[in-house]
């Protein structure tokens, strides 16, 4: 541990009381971030030029948001994983349609649409959008029943991985011959070999074990994550009031203290790295657990992330919701 680097955070950049704050993501064209509060059904927009003054919550919405990716040409619109499925998103105005849900006809008689939601996600390099999808806690209890689904550029779905309890932090490395996933629960991210060119996944292995001496805390878990230009992982420890960076080997090289015990998610922001957390969440009674909880942070660690690839194919597809019932294919 002498060899690792050591960050502190000491104050929050945004102090806010999100219940569950997750998925930032960098809109660089207009240097803002959007984030979501999961469990508050909540879009949040901030300017990075502007600063935290600039913080609104853009729309609060009948049905939970988990994760967000940007559309290949089309700059007005953002694509999400959320509660039965995809969905498009107007930046501006909050307002969405459905374009595919993702259960069968089975699995939604059997209750899955309102069990589960989205949670983490991420377009590849080929433009498709994996979200995983989890029991919603606020709906039922913890299983190992969720996915993760694949939407391909022309609409169609697949379900690359199954058996899924709480998916977190989907990435791909500098050569995209890998793919990153962690699975929190057993306090692993995994590791697949990786064909950019069809998507497939395959020869699950773990990459990084949460460290067998508890020293982040018995509750740790590794939640999202985001790679650096150096292909060097930066993962929040949900639970564990840290951020750490991960070397391709799967070693310990640096951590970051935060002031909260439950960040969710780190975001490059050119060389910072913005964090969102949790707090008050469904798992924790519903009350802060902490003075900063459900806070926004950020500090400059001095490197770039890779670059976030596009869904492709978003414009074309269309879906809606009638009378409050999900409507797509």
């Amino acid at each position: 541990m002498s060899d690792v680097k050591k960050y502190e955070i000491t104050e929050p950049w945004i102090k806010l009381h999100c219940a569950l704050g997750e998925a930032p993501f960098w809109e660089e064209s207009t240097n803002t971030i959007r984030f979501v509060d999961v469990e508050k059904q909540e879009l949040h927009r901030v300017s990075v030029t502007e600063g935290p003054s600039s913080h609104k919550v853009v729309k609060q919405y009948d049905i939970s948001i988990g994760c967000t990716a940007d559309i290949e040409g089309n700059d007005t619109d953002f694509i999400f994983g959320g509660k039965y499925g995809y969905g498009i998103c107007d930046k501006e105005s909050g307002e969405y349609r459905w374009i595919k849900k993702v259960w069968s006809d089975e699995e939604v008689k059997a209750g899955k649409l309102n069990k589960f939601r989205g949670n983490d996600g991420a377009v590849d390099s080929g433009g498709r959008f994996w979200v995983g999808f989890m029991f919603d806690p606020l709906v039922t209890e913890m299983n190992n029943e969720g996915a993760v689904f694949r939407l391909h550029s022309d609409g169609t779905l697949d379900r690359p991985l199954d058996g899924i309890t709480i998916p977190n932090g989907t990435t791909w490395n500098q050569t995209d011959d890998t793919m990153f996933f962690a699975d929190s629960p057993f306090k692993t991210i995994y590791q697949f070999d990786y064909d950019a060119k069809t998507g497939h996944v395959s020869n699950k292995r773990p990459f990084f074990v949460m460290p067998e001496d508890n020293r982040y805390g018995e509750d740790a878990v590794p939640d999202g994550h985001c790679i650096d230009e150096e292909g060097y992982m930066w993962t929040a420890l949900h639970g564990g009031s840290h951020v750490l960076r991960i070397s391709p080997k799967g070693e310990i090289v640096a951590e970051i203290k935060v002031p909260t015990s439950q960040p969710t998610c780190p975001c490059f922001v050119g060389e910072e790295l913005v964090i969102t957390s949790a707090g008050g969440t469904a798992g924790e009674g519903g009350k802060p657990v902490d003075e900063n909880a459900g806070s926004v942070f950020k500090i400059n660690v001095g490197i770039r992330g890779l670059k976030r690839f596009r869904f492709k194919g978003g414009a074309a597809v269309e879906g809606g919701k009638e009378d409050g019932k999900v409507v797509s294919e």
